[in-house]
């Protein structure tokens, strides 16, 4: 495994721990009486400032949970310090992006729900806005299977990955398309991440991709990446490129989608998605495209149809 993908496993895993001690109740436990009741207040430290913090009227199970807490804290803290040491030998420098990049996330999502939702449809998966919803905000739903509802969850947590400020530092590559793949597939398919080693056939066109190899698809996403084109085009030329050439066994067009919004936002550009109502549209150009026709075609569609400028 690369450096680049060591250090983004590494800094997911400390943003992981650092949501989990931000939703944590702890701290030194301060007991006040008033009234004939007790009430339970912690102090502990933000940024070097002592905080006092409120908790809730006084129980022995709220007690022994910020006790509890306490442990995990300290366990979360150290780990922390040890995934920052690993950062350190990898000469990983943390940094910050700029307003145009803060506020493409920030539109990418408020529309997160409605995009994967977009995502799901073209895969052909049996779901609803309303189950969509559900689903990402960990409800349950009843008329969904189980793959279906892990195809969801693997949008989300493929959408999650792309979105993080230090995987927006990093480029648009080779590993960072094969992590993407990795997500979306994750509990699907056992080479999820990696390249296709065999043979596949698209539905509804005889055209069948070569197997691929590594060094050609770097070369030729150097290409596209280093051309002269507009960012937009560049993302479609990359969303494309992904589908055709059917990089791994299953989930291309939806990390082929993932991988060109990585591009647009890290640049501030907006997002694609194609809408619902295009789905069978779309569906039907990408077969010409496969085929080596309407190229232009297929291209003006995705600019004018599915591109979302911020």
């Amino acid at each position: 495994m690369g450096n680049q993908v060591k250090i983004l496993t590494l800094v997911n895993k400390k943003e992981t721990c650092e949501k989990e001690l931000e939703n944590l109740v702890y701290g030194a436990v301060e007991i006040r009486e008033k009234n004939s009741h007790k009430y339970l207040y912690v102090h502990y430290r933000n940024n070097g400032k002592l905080v006092t913090k409120y908790v809730g009227e006084y129980s022995e199970d709220l007690y022994n949970l910020i006790l509890n807490n306490n442990i995990k804290v300290k366990e979360l803290k150290k780990e922390i310090k040890e995934i920052d040491k690993k950062l350190k030998d990898l000469n990983y420098i943390d940094s910050e992006l700029n307003v145009k990049i803060m506020t493409n996330i920030d539109f990418a999502k408020r529309h997160l729900v409605d995009t994967i939702y977009k995502q799901a449809i073209l895969e052909g998966i049996a779901t609803t806005f309303a189950d969509t919803e559900s689903i990402i905000n960990g409800g349950k739903v009843n008329n969904m299977t189980s793959e279906e509802v892990l195809k969801v969850v693997n949008l989300k947590h493929a959408w999650e990955f792309i979105l993080n400020k230090n995987v927006l530092l990093s480029n648009t590559d080779f590993n960072i398309l094969c992590e993407i793949n990795k997500l979306v597939e994750e509990g699907l398919y056992y080479t999820a991440g990696k390249l296709r080693d065999v043979p596949v056939s698209i539905g509804g066109t005889k055209w069948k991709p070569e197997l691929p190899i590594e060094s050609v698809i770097k070369e030729d996403l150097n290409k596209i990446l280093n051309s002269s084109k507009s960012m937009v085009d560049i993302a479609i030329e990359l969303l494309l490129y992904v589908m055709k050439k059917q990089v791994f066994i299953d989930g291309n067009k939806r990390t082929a989608v993932i991988f060109a919004n990585h591009y647009l936002i890290s640049k501030g550009k907006g997002i694609i998605v194609i809408p619902e109502n295009f789905t069978e549209e779309f569906k039907k150009m990408l077969i010409l495209y496969y085929e080596g026709k309407s190229i232009s075609e297929v291209k003006k569609f995705l600019k004018e149809k599915c591109y979302m400028n911020i």
